[in-house]
């Protein structure tokens, strides 16, 4: 632990010991992120970092409260790799405030909840919800383009084996119409054809 912060440290080095220059550079940048981990007694943080080559490779696992936090990173020095996890890991811990302060805001007083038990407020509630609803429209949040490839529905099944996606969008090179196969739960695949 050092000083001026709550949060644990915990480090593992693989092909690489960990010196107290690598330390005190992850410490002192944790230290400029305190304010976003309030009681930060609750805040562990543990360095992961590993050699192989000339790679440097950094992760860190950051527990606080009931969330975790990852972000890896490969270099050729690994301070950078260090910083720039640290980075990643400052632009979660921003997002996951926000959205616990925007939970939090959001959320109804209790008064409104006690006195639905008791039924009187159900036709308020329902006169509310609307309001609420105009607030928070749904958006896109990202967007991608995916490459359109003629194919047989048998060759985007092989193609869809290869890749992470969960989907794969092709032209059926026999109807050359637009198609859509997607990974569904049990499994098998489901195409869809407009």
């Amino acid at each position: 632990m050092v000083k001026g912060t709550l949060m644990e440290f915990e480090y593992t080095g693989r092909h690489i010991e960990v010196s107290p220059a690598i330390r005190a550079h992850v410490e002192d940048h944790f230290q400029k992120l305190d304010h976003l981990f309030e009681n930060s007694s609750t805040a562990r943080a543990h360095i992961i970092i590993e050699v192989i080559k000339n790679r440097h490779i950094a992760e860190i696992l950051l527990h606080w409260r009931e969330h975790t936090l990852t972000a890896k990173d490969t270099n050729v020095d690994m301070y950078q790799s260090l910083t720039r996890c640290i980075d990643k890991i400052e632009k979660q811990a921003v997002k996951l405030k926000k959205k616990l302060i925007e939970r939090k805001q959001s959320a109804r007083p209790v008064s409104a909840v006690a006195q639905e038990a008791d039924g009187a407020a159900a036709a308020a509630a329902a006169a509310a919800a609307p309001d609420n609803s105009v607030q928070r429209q749904p958006r896109i949040i990202q967007a991608r383009r995916y490459p359109v490839k003629p194919m047989t529905p048998e060759e985007a099944v092989m193609s869809l084996g290869e890749d992470s996606n969960q989907f794969v969008v092709f032209r059926d090179s026999d109807t050359e119409r637009l198609s859509v196969l997607y990974k569904r739960k049990d499994g098998n695949f489901g195409l869809i054809q407009p």
